[in-house]
Parts: C-alpha cells; sequence; structure tokens
C-alpha cells in the first residue's frame, strides 16, 4: 500500500473525495490514508469515503486541533495544512510517504511515484516552482535559490530521515515568526534547502505552469517539452482561484471528476450557482468548442 497524508476539514469534504476519486482512477495500487484533521469529520462522510475507495481506500483520522500553537499560522489558511511540518513525529510507524493538497487534480501515478522513486538521505521529494520576476524577488528575501523553491502541495516525504535530522523542530522554529507569506511552505524551503529530491513537474502543475504568458518562465526552468507534456497530463494544482468558486485554468477537469463522484457524497455540498452553470454551459457542443478553440489558441501563443 502507498501511504498518503492528506489534511481537510468537514466543509471541504467534497473537494478532498473529487482529489481522492482522481488519485484512484490516475494511480495503481492501494492507499493507506492519513487524514489530518482539526474538527471531527462525521461518521456519515467517513463512511462515504470507504465506499469511495471501493475497497482500495484505507483511512484513519488524526485529530490535531492545538497542536500548533505558539507558530504563526496566516488566517487564509486553515490550520489542517500545516500539519505536514508535523508527520515525522506523528507517524513514527512509516519510512515514507505521499503528501497532497485537497484542490488537487490528480492525473499522474502516485502508487508508481511512491514504489520506484529512492530519496536516498534527502528529506523530500519535490516540484520546484518556475519563479515569474517578482516571485524571485520575494523567494531571494527568503533567503532561497528562486530556481529552486518549491510548492508544498505535493510532497514525497522521507519521515526516516527527518527524524534521524531532527526536521520537525527546525521547521516549527521558522514558523515563530509573523511574516511568512505562506507559513508552512516558506518554512520548507528555508530549512530544505539542500535536502531535497527534484521531481518532474508533471506531479504538480500549479496554477502558472497553465497559463500562455508564464511559458517562458517555464521553459526556463524546464523545456518546450516538458510545457507541452504538463499541458497534457500533469497533476492539476489549483493554487489561485478554486474551480468551484471561479471560472479559472483547467477548470473543466475538475468539474469532470466531480461530476464522476457517487451522488451521496454530492449531496454534503450545494456548488456554487454560477460556477456550476458555467460547467453545465462547458459540457454542450458549444462549450466544447469553445473549449478547444481556447486550448488551441494557448498552444499558438
Amino acid at each position: 500500500m502507498t501511504p498518503l497524508a492528506i489534511a481537510f476539514t468537514p466543509n471541504y469534504f467534497v473537494p478532498a473525495a473529487t482529489m481522492l476519486r482522481s488519485m484512484l482512477d490516475a494511480s495503481t495500487g492501494d492507499f493507506e490514508v492519513v487524514c489530518l484533521v482539526t474538527e471531527p469529520i462525521p461518521q456519515r462522510m467517513q463512511e462515504k469515503l470507504v465506499r469511495l475507495g471501493q475497497g482500495r481506500l484505507t483511512l484513519r483520522y488524526l485529530p490535531l486541533k492545538g497542536r500548533l500553537e505558539g507558530i504563526y499560522t496566516d488566517p487564509r489558511y486553515t490550520e489542517a495544512a500545516s500539519f505536514r511540518l508535523l508527520l515525522p513525529e506523528l507517524l513514527p510507524e512509516y519510512d515514507k510517504i505521499v503528501y497532497i493538497d485537497c484542490d488537487v487534480i490528480v492525473r499522474q501515478d502516485i502508487g508508481q511515484l511512491y514504489r520506484k522513486t529512492a530519496l536516498g538521505e534527502n528529506w523530500l521529494g519535490v516540484v520546484f516552482e518556475a519563479p515569474i520576476e517578482k516571485q524571485a524577488e520575494r523567494f531571494r528575501a527568503l533567503g532561497c535559490d528562486p530556481h529552486r523553491y518549491f510548492n508544498s502541495g505535493f510532497l514525497l516525504m522521507n519521515l526516516a530521515q527527518m527524524r534521524k535530522d531532527h526536521v520537525s523542530e527546525k521547521l516549527l522554529e521558522a514558523c515563530r515568526v509573523p511574516y511568512l507569506e505562506f507559513p508552512d511552505q516558506d518554512a520548507l524551503n528555508q530549512v530544505c534547502q539542500g535536502h531535497v529530491l527534484p521531481l518532474s513537474p508533471l506531479f504538480n502543475g500549479i496554477r502558472t505552469f497553465f497559463i500562455p504568458k508564464y511559458r517562458p518562465d517555464f521553459i526556463r526552468q524546464y523545456s518546450a517539452q516538458l510545457w507541452e507534456e504538463v499541458q497534457e497530463a500533469a497533476t492539476i494544482h489549483y493554487t489561485g482561484g478554486k474551480p468551484w468558486r471561479l471560472f479559472t485554468v483547467k477548470f473543466g477537469e475538475w468539474w469532470k471528476a466531480y461530476d464522476s463522484l457517487p451522488e451521496e457524497i454530492k449531496t454534503e455540498w450545494t456548488p456554487d450557482k454560477k460556477t456550476h452553470r458555467i460547467w453545465r454551459f462547458y459540457k454542450t457542443p458549444a462549450g466544447r468548442l469553445i473549449d478547444r478553440l481556447r486550448n488551441l489558441k494557448q498552444r499558438m501563443v
């Protein structure tokens, strides 16, 4: 089984289920899913996730409310997102684990990545961002090489080595300042420099990887060939606007995964009326034609 850690709250249940559905569709093997939560997940929701997995998901829940006292967490983000910093100590039974944010549509085989990637003495396997100019300045201010700054929404974590090197302590100490824009992500980048294994951008396609005007920045970091591969097959991480709230990049991919959910999961949530109307149009012949033309235009930029 592939160990997987995710963090969500009851009001994020449907996005979490959508991510898991996409992961099961894209990946081989079974998964042991550790759910990091700040409040209880209702029993009915837990049972629905078990049925969603159809025997491929084993789920357990770690209640962690209050475990991050004394460190800075930005009010824009759920506290649960910072629990990844504690995983080496929280999960002594695991030597290695995959962490995935829940605002993601998985389109790569996570099980295969876990089985075939040897981290050695590296603490993390990560996907580097392709920095645009204003981001590069911020990364340098943090003491990070802009071309080695990574997004923390997808991590392959070497828990055994991190425990050996007391990395959680270092991460928590780095988070005791109030000026980090993305507290847990910035801390991971500051502390883990020189201890990361680069992964293909196919495993964590952040928003800028799909926007044509940022193509030159991506190619400087990776290559023109990888840009094309990312457009077709990269895991999509909605690091900007969320597709269940806004018409954003790769909007349709999220809604297609949502449509594939069992009705019993969909009943836990009322979609935003405006975005749902857009999706209904998107599925019509006219909507599909517009989408194809938009994709063609992006390829020609």
